[in-house]
């Protein structure tokens, strides 16, 4: 089977932007920031982006473009014979469909409210009415998925390519619009002190752990995520230069989302601690009081849509990729059986909050949502970053002089030799200390 490639520099950059940017951003981060005590948490998740999310992206733009290969395969490719790191690409896929079980959800509620405004139906918008109801949350979660596997079933460049740069560029210029609108709200002053100044008395281990899963989060690292779009470009670029500038535009888009909803937080007076339904239930009340919402309302949900759909598309891929290597089918037959084996883990987010709400994992009221989060955000996303750090940096894996040959073929950054203690030793230690303080820390009852 020839690997497909994409078509331009622009097309890798605005798509592997666009798998990080999504409801990590604009949905997770701002709700998180409101939780963590604001300005603080913002300059924790800044130094956690450059200190462990630009060396491990790098890392898995190596390991995938020195494979040619998705992340079931990549490893077989590159360790050495009777070794066993190819047994994290096969968790890498695991990883990837426990991020969609509940990704594929929560961008349904990103449409159900975009065609709410659309229609008119904005008045009376509640987030606990909306999750508790279960042929909403299928009906919804099943289109997410219908359109994410149908736009996959082209080839790589007709389909997901094209459909990703006119998306990722159309929801740039709409958060610039929000943002400068929200500026001009009253309580603006407030909104940005609480989200810009940090307050180190608001700084704590639990702050850092969260921040670290963030990074991690937003930037889809761990789980492969990555990989694949290194497997799909050429040499001509350094990996460390493609990384800083995806790295940039999803930061542009995570601080530009707390610049859109904490004015508005301050404006009307939204608990900004709020939790997941932050989003929502702020800006649905922020355009139901202002003049024109029912526009603003629409074009932010839209905005949202296309936040969410680059990463379904993404991650869809890589799981797609993944599927395909491993069974020789062709892109349609793949998209069909991805497609249904998707719908179903989904079933369990989509009736979490009503048919399915009996099933409790850790403190009250916590449900399947929380579950596959957990797996994913505390487990699976850091741990598997830990494996791609010890695998490119040691001998007894690909090794450091292999993965820096890689990282810096082409023009651009490179990594420099005075690193590698950075990557060798810092990362895994750093990622051990905070996953295990987590999981100390973490709510379970």
């Amino acid at each position: 089977m020839e690997r497909e490639r994409l078509g331009s520099r622009l097309g890798f950059i605005l798509l592997s932007a666009g798998c990080a940017i999504g409801c990590g951003n604009v949905w997770k981060f701002p709700w998180l920031t409101g939780q963590n005590g604001g300005g603080g948490f913002v300059l924790i998740y800044a130094l956690m982006l450059l200190l462990l999310g630009l060396p491990v992206m790098t890392m898995e733009f190596a390991l995938g473009r020195g494979s040619q290969a998705s992340p079931t395969r990549m490893y077989q490719k590159l360790q050495k014979p009777g070794q066993k790191w190819h047994l994290h690409g096969y968790a890498a896929l695991l990883g990837n469909i426990c991020l969609m079980s509940f990704y594929t959800v929560v961008t349904g509620w990103m449409i159900y409210y975009f065609v709410s405004f659309l229609t008119g139906n904005n008045a009376n918008l509640g987030f606990g009415a909306m999750i508790s109801n279960p042929a909403l949350n299928l009906g919804y979660m099943a289109i997410v998925v219908v359109i994410g596997f149908l736009v996959l079933s082209f080839k790589l460049q007709g389909g997901l390519e094209r459909v990703t740069k006119y998306m990722m560029v159309v929801l740039l210029l709409l958060m610039i619009v929000l943002a400068i609108n929200s500026a001009t709200l009253p309580g603006a002053k407030e909104g940005l002190k609480f989200y810009l100044v940090p307050d180190l008395n608001k700084i704590s281990g639990s702050t850092v752990v969260a921040a670290m899963n963030q990074a991690f989060f937003t930037l889809s690292l761990g789980i492969g995520s990555m990989a694949i779009f290194g497997s799909y470009i050429d040499k001509k670029r350094s990996l460390m230069g493609e990384s800083v500038n995806i790295i940039l535009l999803d930061s542009f888009v995570a601080i530009t989302s707390g610049l859109i909803i904490f004015p508005a937080c301050f404006t009307y007076n939204v608990e900004v601690g709020a939790g997941p339904s932050l989003l929502f239930d702020t800006m649905a009340s922020v355009f139901n009081n202002m003049n024109g919402g029912r526009l603003w309302g629409t074009i932010f949900f839209l905005f949202m849509v296309f936040a969410a759909f680059s990463t379904i598309l993404a991650v869809f891929e890589n799981i797609l990729a993944c599927v395909r290597e491993m069974t020789g089918w062709n892109r349609p037959k793949g998209c069909i059986i991805c497609g249904i084996g998707l719908f179903l883990t989904s079933i369990t987010t989509a009736l979490g909050f009503s048919v399915w709400s009996g099933f409790v994992p850790f403190a009250a009221g916590s449900s399947w949502l929380d579950f596959w989060d957990f797996i994913v955000s505390y487990n699976m996303l850091p741990l598997g970053s830990l494996i791609v750090a010890c695998f490119c940096c040691n001998r007894i894996g690909w090794g450091w002089e292999n993965f820096m040959l890689e990282a810096n073929t082409g023009t651009g950054p490179k990594v420099q030799n005075w690193m590698k203690p950075l990557f060798q030793y810092f990362i895994p230690v750093a990622v051990i200390f905070l996953y295990a303080y987590g999981l100390i820390t973490f709510p379970w009852h």
